[in-house]
């Protein structure tokens, strides 16, 4: 069982959370790999297919016993009963698209880090109340920095994550930790069509250890 305090620190540390979903169960333990090879110790698989269950469930077991230290979590939750179905499948996270009481209730039973899809000052407190450690401002390309910045202002202990909108270069993500972003949710402009389709994982790897150090220096 993952310890959610050390998931979320982890989150915070790294600052960018790759999103990902593919059909075939071979691709998606490349493209983990890739991404764990390129410094990444957590991933987010989406849940945006039929019997992703089944595919998250032998990608968590790949995970847990080959690569030491990775935190796989399940995006795109819409209710507590799918919630469940992940947690029986070891996810080390739950995120939300939107605001789901049930789906924090559920994870707080059994002490699963989850993070809410807020577009809201009322939404991010509703969360934070019921435990929220890192709420999602999706979708990120709506609501824009300006949102981060002054959302912040009022209650700068409210750590948030931005999907949507976010590209691995520097203009866009210092735009988004300048705000004060606490982390980046970034899928197909980090894990690329081209990738995929070309097998391309070395490359991906690449793309991640620069994304990252390219975080770490923006902050710095």
């Amino acid at each position: 069982m993952h310890n959610r305090i050390d998931v979320a620190l982890k989150m915070e540390e790294q600052g960018m959370v790759p999103l990902f979903y593919h059909h075939d169960l071979e691709t998606c333990k490349q493209v983990l790999k890739a991404c764990y090879d390129g410094g990444s110790r957590v991933l987010e698989f989406t849940n945006r297919g039929a019997f992703a269950h089944e595919i998250f469930s032998d990608l968590s077991k790949y995970a847990l016993s080959e690569l030491p230290g990775m935190y796989l979590g399940i995006g795109s939750i819409p209710d507590a009963a799918t919630a469940a179905i992940f947690i029986q499948a070891a996810a080390a996270f739950i995120v939300t698209p939107s605001f789901r009481r049930d789906v924090a209730l559920c994870c707080n039973r059994r002490k699963i880090l989850w993070s809410a899809g807020c577009g809201s000052l009322t939404e991010i407190g509703e969360a934070e109340e019921l435990g929220c450690e890192m709420v999602k401002l999706f979708p990120g390309s709506v609501y824009g920095p300006n949102f981060v910045k002054s959302a912040k202002a009022p209650q700068p202990w409210t750590k948030i994550m931005i999907t949507g909108g976010v590209s691995p270069t520097e203009d866009n993500l210092r735009s988004w930790f300048d705000a004060g972003a606490t982390c980046v949710g970034m899928g197909s402009k980090l894990i690329t069509k081209s990738i995929i389709e070309n097998k391309d994982f070395d490359k991906l790897g690449a793309k991640v250890k620069e994304t990252l150090d390219l975080i770490k220096n923006i902050r710095s």
